[in-house]
């Protein structure tokens, strides 16, 4: 069983009926109290690090969420909830994240763009590179390079050895992570066609 925590921070409709194509079962949990009792836990999300952790916090699913990655069982976040994942976030001022991954979260410096007619927000498709020092499951299956479905303006940074997929916007930076249970994916896999589904397919797998 699969609980999608709800926090208020994005339409969660795209995600559930991706992981209800491919049969899984699914809930919307907004109860940080029910959250132990799933299998797996997604934590998705769109909007600002910061509104999102004050979100999190105030409702205990922060500490419901660091209690059950702590149990062993897989934690996967989506675009800003992989953000959340990490320690902290520049976006809007400096945010305490939830220290599940080391790293921060940085806005993309437009200084460091091989392409300077670049924009900001990164919004579109574009590929990630799974990192062959570090396989990980998430990726069974998927060639080393595929398309995602992007849309964002901050990026995580972090050790490589945290580092299983990354991608290339103006430079190199990290868009998926691993530390033990606990994974992060920048881009949408549930608007990524079939390599999203395949994503969300080996998480449910896992």
């Amino acid at each position: 069983m699969i609980g999608i925590v709800d926090y208020n921070m994005g339409n969660l409709a795209s995600v559930y009926n991706a992981f209800t194509l491919l049969g899984a079962d699914v809930h919307i949990e907004n109860d940080p109290d029910n959250f132990a009792s799933y299998d797996k836990l997604l934590l998705p999300g769109v909007g600002a690090f910061g509104d999102a952790m004050a979100h999190l916090r105030e409702h205990g699913a922060g500490e419901a969420i660091e209690s059950f990655a702590k149990s062993g069982k897989p934690l996967l976040g989506i675009c800003l909830g992989m953000q959340l994942l990490f320690e902290s976030s520049e976006e809007f001022g400096e945010h305490e994240g939830l220290g599940l991954v080391p790293g921060k979260v940085v806005a993309f410096d437009k200084s460091r763009f091989d392409n300077p007619s670049l924009k900001i927000p990164h919004m579109g498709w574009n590929e990630m590179f799974v990192a062959e020092a570090n396989p990980s499951k998430l990726f069974a299956e998927l060639p080393e390079a595929f398309y995602l479905y992007f849309v964002h303006s901050y990026h995580a940074v972090c050790d490589d050895r945290y580092a299983i997929g990354k991608s290339y916007y103006g430079y190199e930076f990290v868009s998926a992570v691993q530390n033990d249970n606990i994974y992060g994916i920048q881009p949408h896999p549930e608007k990524s066609h079939n390599n999203g589904l395949k994503i969300i397919e080996n998480f449910i797998n896992l």
